[in-house]
């Protein structure tokens, strides 16, 4: 059975998008991110496949298996994996010269349900925040990675759906990379359970 894992580059101020719902900051980090290149290059050996909204696999297409990605390090790990695109209105998905990512057009939350199944390894989702709000509502995420960047943008939009109980995360691992990257790893609980030594009413 895989697990679902979210990973969001985000800013300082906890936006992973801004008030156009894009995100830009990338383009403002000074310095290269070698060192954090090959930390992804490493867990993306555990991964098994990505799934993405219609939005981000436009982006994703138009780079990574183009010879615009030749240069980047992790382009041969990302390309190896299988590629599911969430959409009603795309009927194909090329990946370039690779084999096109299979196009999920019915229930999302079954489908994530049915990837995982046959999945052994990790499956990641990459930006789409409309398809990771719908995936932490039906409590299908099983672990964030919030890649931060030493960027503050004031407004914008978050990983985590708002108006829903509070997503419960356990810290797992805090790393810092080059270019100010930090990365926070994290397992998702569900709302019901405790933490370790203490009660529910958090008796003695």
């Amino acid at each position: 059975m895989g697990q679902l894992i979210v990973q969001e580059f985000v800013t300082a101020d906890g936006f992973a998008a801004d008030a156009n719902n894009e995100f830009t900051a990338y383009e403002m980090l000074e310095g290269g991110t070698a060192e954090f290149d090959r930390s992804q290059v490493a867990w993306l050996d555990t991964v098994d496949a990505m799934v993405l909204g219609a939005a981000t696999y436009r982006m994703f297409a138009e780079f990574w298996p183009t010879p615009a990605s030749d240069g980047e390090v992790i382009a041969p790990a990302l390309n190896a994996l299988r590629r599911f695109v969430f959409s009603r209105t795309l009927k194909s998905a090329p990946w370039g010269g690779l084999p096109e990512a299979t196009v999920e057009s019915g229930d999302a939350v079954e489908a994530i349900r049915r990837i995982k199944s046959e999945t052994v390894g990790s499956v990641v989702l990459w930006g789409s925040l409309t398809l990771g709000e719908a995936f932490f509502k039906a409590g299908e995420v099983d672990g964030v990675r919030l890649v931060v960047m030493p960027v503050a943008i004031g407004a914008g939009r978050g990983v985590f759906p708002a108006g829903q109980d509070p997503a419960l995360l356990r810290l797992l691992s805090a790393t810092t990379y080059d270019a100010g990257l930090v990365e926070l790893e994290y397992s998702v609980r569900t709302a019901g359970a405790t933490a370790p030594g203490r009660g529910a009413a958090g008796g003695s």
